[in-house]
């Protein structure tokens, strides 16, 4: 293994040849408490990701992402193909070769006070988990979350880490001082295929426990049942039981989608899927052959399926969020719709911000129509990831 003269805390700015593109790179550091894992110490330049053509009818226009990589190590994650600009593989080295910034709060206090910034709403966990277990080590979120605060910026956080918990306290301080978004990402609800697929996650259990937690600190908590995965997790009894958890646990409103594989993902995916279900390759192939999601027919399948059963555990709706038009804990990445499912705005098509706030968010015939033809250009044209994890 390429790492495996590295000593620990040693400087080694050229130790991967795509490091060679941080030349902000501090040191890479390994240690005993994350076996296997490398943490790439960067001081970042920015904090703020705008999303291009952000805003307007979008539920938010910047994102934070203050690690990259991520050792949840989630075979489905969309955001592995973010790992190759370093020259580093979509595979193992997306879940083992982690890039920290390390002075992100710092940075990011300094662009909140600029006369330009507008407070927009911000999101964090867009793309990788600002709570992933890289967090325990470096604690970078009470200073992003104390800068967003003190800013007077709205912000939303999307995770699957029950670290969120420690910082609880502080984020139910800033609710009453900003609005405030949380959601936990729940995906699966068999206890083997969950170690299986998301390996570095906390069990569903823990990540439950959490929703509770933050509903005991009187925050909404959303559940992102995403991504459902056919064949394995979208059964009527696997989506029944985790509708039923999720609001024993306290959860506000439940966001789904279907799981997409974009390239490199989905060859990903399938190693996975080829050690432990070899029997399903040949219907994946059938399903994803052709695209990056899932067929049209199949989605209109899994939505008749499980909208009934959203409203039956009376989580079809969160609280409407005043600032961005958006329904609560599904403001970290899409508008839904009224009953659960991700829906991509249409900007030209969007009504005014009075219907969007009514739940009347409108979609053009023809932006419909070219998504499910090439849905993944129409969202790239929105300048959003498609989904979140």
């Amino acid at each position: 293994m390429r790492w495996s003269g590295q000593e620990l805390a040693v400087e080694t700015p050229s130790a991967l040849p795509g490091l060679a593109r941080l030349n902000n790179l501090v040191r890479s550091v390994r240690t005993p408490e994350f076996a296997g894992i490398t943490f790439h110490e960067i001081l970042a330049k920015s904090a703020l990701n705008k999303i291009p053509g952000g805003g307007g009818p979008m539920p938010f226009g910047w994102t934070i992402n203050p690690y990259r990589g991520c050792s949840h190590a989630c075979v489905y994650c969309f955001a592995r193909p973010t790992h190759s600009y370093l020259e580093l593989d979509q595979g193992k080295d997306f879940d083992q070769e982690i890039i920290v910034k390390v002075n992100v709060a710092d940075v990011l206090r300094k662009e909140l006070t600029k006369p330009s910034w507008a407070h927009h709403p911000v999101a964090l966990g867009t793309n990788t988990d600002p709570y992933q277990r890289a967090e325990g080590r470096y604690a970078l979120m009470p200073g992003i979350i104390d800068a967003l605060t003190d800013s007077g910026t709205p912000f939303s956080i999307l995770t699957k880490g029950s670290l969120l918990r420690r910082d609880l306290d502080r984020l139910a301080d800033a609710a009453t001082k900003v609005p405030v978004d949380l959601a936990m990402s729940i995906a699966v609800y068999d206890d083997e295929l969950q170690q299986s697929v998301e390996p570095g996650t906390p069990t569903t259990k823990a990540r439950l426990a959490t929703v509770t937690a933050v509903r005991e600190h009187g925050l909404d908590c959303g559940v992102f049942l995403m991504p459902i995965l056919p064949y394995l997790t979208d059964t009527r009894a696997h989506l029944d039981e985790a509708l039923r958890q999720a609001k024993e646990a306290g959860a506000t409103s439940v966001l789904y989608t279907a799981l997409h594989l974009k390239p490199g993902v989905k060859e990903w995916y399938y190693l996975w899927l080829g050690r432990e279900h070899p029997e399903l390759l040949p219907k994946y192939r059938s399903m994803y052959g052709r695209g990056t999601y899932a067929p049209k027919e199949y989605r209109t399948w899994l939505a008749a399926r499980i909208k009934p059963l959203i409203r039956a555990h009376r989580l079809e709706r969160g609280r409407e969020d005043p600032l961005t038009g958006g329904v609560r804990s599904s403001a970290l990445g899409m508008l839904r719709d009224g009953e659960g499912e991700r829906r991509v705005v249409d900007r030209a098509g969007v009504g005014p911000a009075g219907a969007e706030r009514s739940g009347a968010v409108r979609f053009g015939a023809e932006r419909v129509a070219a998504e499910e033809a090439a849905p993944e250009s129409a969202l790239v044209t929105l300048g959003v990831q498609p989904t979140l994890f």
